[in-house]
């Protein structure tokens, strides 16, 4: 009786480990007896990660790492980043009455708004692998991040209309030199302010971090336009501005999750052990 029992355990193993071998997604029907493509299916998680439905993801699904990195790197994505950026000069032309009183502003993030860390991800399978921040900051400070070129034309049109450009980032401070000349060997310069991650802000999220740096602008009598950046936590929380405007970005994605994560940090809560709210990833930027 063991002996028969241990050889149906055996077949039924067996049986589900082909089972499992054969799942192909080009095998998978939709609800109305669609058959979908593998282009389909990683074209419909793409446009989802952009409308901030598919959210809290680590990394790229491994059957869709080819068709994004082949859309990172094609005609298409830049053809959607410019059409983004024509958004912008159409309101800039039409629904934004300046003050032109030196206090009219327009908020830039950096990474994948104004320079493009896709040669950085092409190393690492786009997206496919967790993230490194490590590996990333080490790239970062090397200072050879390419200029996104339609976000560049904008940023000359905000100057050559007395806009005063803000950059917020949540590189961290330690990474301020690198990035300025990174910008300005690719064609940045003249911004008014470049706000960087302090010790103080590497225990807030993203969104907040962002938020409260919008509050202090605002206060200090400054009309924010606009904002463009490739992450919904770039361009969400209050206080909000006239308009924002979102750079297609499917590589990554900042979000918080109930992690909790003990962080011993003296400029957190007085030299003592407390509990953090949110993803690693978030914390930093991506």
């Amino acid at each position: 009786m063991g002996r028969h029992l241990g050889f149906l355990l055996a077949l039924l193993t067996l049986y589900v480990g082909l089972t499992a071998a054969d799942w192909n997604i080009l095998n998978h029907k939709g609800r109305n007896g669609l058959r979908i493509t593998l282009k389909n299916y990683c074209e419909s998680w793409r446009m989802n990660v952009e409308l901030n439905n598919i959210r809290e993801f680590e990394v790229v699904p491994d059957e869709c790492v080819d068709y994004i990195g082949k859309y990172m790197t094609s005609t298409q994505y830049k053809v959607d980043s410019e059409r983004a950026i024509d958004e912008c000069t159409v309101y800039l032309s039409t629904g934004c009455s300046l003050k032109k009183d030196g206090r009219d502003a327009w908020i830039f993030d950096i990474d994948d708004t104004l320079l493009s860390t896709v040669p950085y991800f092409k190393k690492h399978h786009f997206g496919g692998e967790k993230m490194n921040l490590t590996s990333l900051e080490e790239w970062m400070s090397q200072g050879k991040a390419p200029a996104l070129y339609h976000t560049l034309r904008l940023f000359n049109d905000l100057k050559g209309r007395g806009v005063q450009i803000i950059l917020l980032s949540s590189r961290r401070e330690h990474l301020r030199s690198a990035t300025i000349d990174n910008l300005v060997n690719v064609g940045y310069h003249g911004w008014t302010s470049l706000f960087l991650r302090g010790p103080d802000d590497e225990c807030k999220g993203v969104q907040t971090y962002k938020a409260e740096i919008r509050k202090q602008l605002i206060s200090a009598g400054y009309c924010i336009w606009g904002i463009v950046g490739d992450q919904w936590s770039s361009i969400e929380g209050l206080p909000s501005t006239k308009r924002t405007f979102k750079l297609p970005n499917p590589l990554y994605h900042c979000f918080l999750k109930n992690v909790r994560l003990a962080i011993f940090n003296s400029h957190c809560h007085s030299k003592s052990l407390f509990w953090v709210q949110m993803r690693l990833s978030c914390i930093y930027h991506l």
